[in-house]
């Protein structure tokens, strides 16, 4: 004869967990997305600073230093925003021969 005690059902999850789960997905669905442009070891410090003027518009001091970023750190976010918006920044990098991605913030 055993003496383990019978086995109890699983408890149903608790209503208050559940509606944190339901923020947390809501929360991640609004999070920005993010234009990660990657160390290489092809591209030249200025080349990569005049793409970042040229295809995102940034001044010479700001894309000077993001390149910096991406030279000493091994990557930077370049840009923000909507999903579509970061897809074109990360297909035009692409095309300019830098070595970007996307991610959502969090």
């Amino acid at each position: 004869m055993s003496t383990m005690p019978p086995m109890l059902a699983s408890p149903m999850a608790a209503p208050e967990l559940d509606e944190e789960l339901l923020a947390d997905e809501l929360t991640s669905e609004n999070l920005p997305w993010l234009c990660i442009v990657w160390d290489d070891p092809v591209n030249l410090m200025s080349y990569v600073s005049y793409v970042f003027q040229t295809v995102l518009g940034y001044d010479k001091k700001r894309a000077i230093e993001l390149m910096m970023q991406v030279h000493t750190e091994g990557k930077a976010a370049v840009s923000s925003g909507e999903k579509d918006k970061v897809e074109m920044d990360v297909v035009k990098l692409q095309t300019a021969g830098l070595w970007a991605t996307m991610q959502q913030a969090g």
